[in-house]
């Protein structure tokens, strides 16, 4: 297994106040990992450190082997490529079909080759189980459905880290299990996940580690 992401001594501020103090953790490839804490107690603002949105005040910090105290902004985008990013709110493009959706990010991301594309967005779809919805619009879907589609979204780069940010939040709970066996076979598939939930049930039927966020610190629970 190798090191994805190494944090040692990290301070992580928002405008000026500190929210994360002696952070210090490492990630691995395959991980199941999950960030629990109230809101406000800085799971977010670890996730955006993580992919440059937030800046890292002082420590070291490498993510999939980039300086994150001296990236430079011209390789986020490089880096961001090499991340899943999965947000609560979805953020779909509500004009366009989900296939245009999908198809939008890896034009943005330098895929060129139409019938390549086309072909690629079926598998991620066919991965979620949302093959047969690429010509709906996103309103025309249900909760869960559009989170399936943000999550082949999050694969459409083959990524080796996934960001899901309370991915479960605004769904009911059968619906949320069946996104949380989609994450679950992810991880088990050879990518890390990191998700932040305040579901507690999610911790315990899905194994994995779990980062417990208080009092501006970050400490692993060890559950047998």
């Amino acid at each position: 297994m190798s090191e994805l992401i190494h944090y040692k001594d990290v301070e992580i501020h928002q405008a000026d106040q500190v929210v994360l103090h002696d952070v210090n953790l490492s990630v691995e490839n395959g991980e199941m990992i999950y960030l629990l804490g109230k809101v406000g107690s800085g799971k977010s603002s670890l996730m955006k450190t993580l992919y440059g949105a937030l800046p890292i005040v002082s420590g070291e910090a490498t993510v999939l082997g980039y300086d994150m105290t001296r990236i430079r902004r011209r390789q986020l985008p490089y880096l961001r490529r090499r991340l899943g990013i999965i947000f609560q709110d979805y953020k779909l493009l509500t004009d366009r079909s989900v296939e245009e959706n999908l198809l939008f990010v890896l034009r943005a991301t330098g895929w060129k080759d139409k019938t390549l594309m086309r072909n690629h967005v079926q598998e991620v779809l066919q991965q979620v189980g949302m093959e047969t919805k690429a010509y709906k619009r996103p309103y025309e879907l249900s909760g869960g459905e559009q989170q399936r589609v943000v999550i082949a979204r999050a694969l459409l780069n083959s990524p080796e880290i996934i960001l899901a940010d309370e991915p479960t939040g605004n769904l009911d709970f059968e619906t949320g299990r069946g996104i949380m066996d989609l994450l679950y076979s992810i991880s088990r598939a050879g990518i890390t996940v990191l998700m932040s939930t305040h579901n507690l049930n999610w911790p315990e039927q899905y194994p994995g580690r779990h980062w417990l966020f208080e009092a501006g610190a970050i400490r692993e629970e060890t559950k047998e």
